[in-house]
């Protein structure tokens, strides 16, 4: 079992990547909108998951079961 600054060690760069990764596909899409004359594609429901699954990681008092709750959110990409 690691310790919580061995978890940071070892996972912080990985996940530092992920969530740079995640903010460019938002800027693609932002400026894809944008090509398309401001058309308002933005209700699609990928991607309201996507901003509520960053809600759910930006809550520092979340319980320890954000995989979780993520995937659940995941598990139906019509909704």
């Amino acid at each position: 079992m690691l310790k919580p600054d061995q978890v940071l060690d070892h996972y912080f760069l990985e996940a530092r990547c992920m969530l740079i990764e995640l903010a460019a596909t938002l800027d693609r899409y932002d400026r894809a909108c944008e090509r398309a004359g401001g058309s308002d594609i933005r209700s699609d429901g990928r991607l309201e998951k996507l901003y509520r699954s960053l809600e759910v990681l930006a809550t520092r008092e979340a319980s320890p079961d954000r995989a979780e709750r993520l995937l659940n959110l995941f598990s139906d990409l019509k909704a």
